[in-house]
């Protein structure tokens, strides 16, 4: 019996994908679970597996090209058996071609995923998708194709699905189409969802970069943040001397012992976190959910923007083993190699660029968490210290906060605790 080879959900936030490489020609034969293709999604490259035994009988969307969710991407089926019905109405996808000039983006401001124009995703080839269909019923008996994440929205936004044309497979209404309803004026930029660069003629004044789909959905996620948001903030300078001399002592005793001062402040955050259940919630629209454990989003930098892998449980984990987690996310991240579950469920999320000298910046919130710590440059500077001046160690750390779940006082006392915490390392060891 043959088997469809569909654009797999392969993120909790996806809605399409762009398919990289076929790891299996057509002829091939295939092998329940064998990998079939690499796919890029709107935060990492996945695998797509076969979900059946068989030969590879057709590739319907090519290397390059992008697709919605549920889009046939091709066949498996016995090498002698008739899957014309299958193939008849499916329109094969090719590589999208070069996208159109557009000015400039403009410059991206520092947060946990970088900000770029928000844009509407350029509609691929009709295809036969093969996912069902997921429907919401209309007062007139109607019926009307949408993503459960659309519906919700719409929920949410108090808008009028019925209202709203569908740019998915069939007709269906997703986030993007809702976007554009709530946004119209963003709705007028379009791009081509291709990750290469477009090579710059001769005479041209500019290069325009086609976005990724992980830079497509840092551009909608932080357009959901800044605007509907009442994000505010509060900066603290922090006394890091005695952190220094911790970390060097911890050195003496053998590189298994070394850790830097971002994670001695992940550990520190995620202390106070522990002590501060108010800070460590969740908005959702109708409730506040606060969360009895700690899962720390760490913000890292790669060439396509920044992603936030997750350490879980953070409070009750040691330094050292909250260095080594740290690291190994970090490279899987820059590989473009996470597992969904390693980027997905953190309850708050720290952005660090103090290693990029930058004294102090403010961070974006990732919704629906209620806040994110912002973290600066170490710098020695002259303070006073009893009645003495001295040189010391400080550094300065902004918190952005969603003041529908965090008050000004609420903000304060945290910082207060992770100001303890920081300037009394010891009590993170003991």
């Amino acid at each position: 019996m043959a088997t469809k080879v569909v654009m797999e959900a392969l993120s909790p936030t996806m809605e399409e994908g762009r398919l990289v490489r076929w790891l299996k020609p057509e002829g091939a034969s295939v092998a329940n679970g064998e990998t079939l293709a690499e796919v890029e999604t709107d935060k990492a490259i996945m695998e797509l597996v076969a979900r059946g035994d068989g030969v590879l009988r057709r590739q319907l969307v090519a290397e390059g090209a992008t697709a919605p969710v549920g889009t046939l991407l091709g066949v498996i089926a016995a090498a002698n058996e008739d899957i014309a019905a299958l193939v008849g109405g499916a329109t094969p996808v090719s590589a999208s071609a070069a996208p159109t000039a557009q000015s400039p983006a403009p410059a991206v401001a520092p947060a946990p995923a970088a900000v770029a124009p928000v844009s509407t995703p350029a509609t691929v080839a009709p295809v036969t998708t093969t996912a069902p269909e997921h429907e919401t019923a209309a007062s007139d008996g109607g019926r009307v194709r949408s993503s459960p994440l659309a519906r919700r929205l719409a929920a949410e936004r108090g808008l009028d699905l019925h209202a709203i044309a569908g740019s998915g497979p069939n007709g269906r209404v997703v986030k993007r189409d809702l976007d554009a309803t709530a946004a119209p004026a963003a709705a007028a930029v379009t791009s081509v969802p291709v990750a290469a660069a477009v090579p710059v003629r001769a005479g041209t004044e500019y290069t325009d970069i086609a976005l990724t789909q992980i830079r497509r959905t840092i551009a909608r996620r932080l357009a959901e943040s800044i605007g509907p948001v009442p994000t505010f903030y509060l900066t603290a300078e922090l006394d890091v001397e005695r952190v220094s001399e911790m970390r060097k002592a911890m050195a003496e005793l053998g590189d298994d012992y070394k850790v830097s001062v971002n994670d001695i402040v992940l550990k520190a955050t995620a202390t106070a976190l522990a002590q501060h259940p108010e800070v460590n919630a969740h908005w959702l629209g109708d409730r506040i959910r606060q969360f009895a454990r700690v899962h720390l989003g760490v913000a890292v930098a790669i060439d396509e923007g920044l992603i936030t892998p997750v350490v879980f449980d953070a409070d009750t984990k040691r330094l050292r083993d909250i260095a080594r987690e740290v690291r190994e996310l970090a490279t899987r991240a820059k590989a473009r190699r996470l597992k969904a579950e390693e980027y997905t469920g953190s309850t708050f999320s720290v952005s660090n660029l103090g290693m990029f000298g930058i004294d102090q910046f403010t961070a974006i919130i990732n919704p629906p968490e209620a806040g994110i710590l912002a973290i600066g440059a170490i710098e020695a500077k002259p303070v006073v210290v009893g009645e003495s001046v001295v040189v010391r160690r400080r550094m300065r750390v902004t918190m952005s906060c969603d003041h529908r779940v965090i008050d000004g006082a609420t903000g304060a006392k945290f910082l207060a605790t992770l100001r303890r915490l920081i300037e009394n390392p010891l009590l993170l060891v003991y």
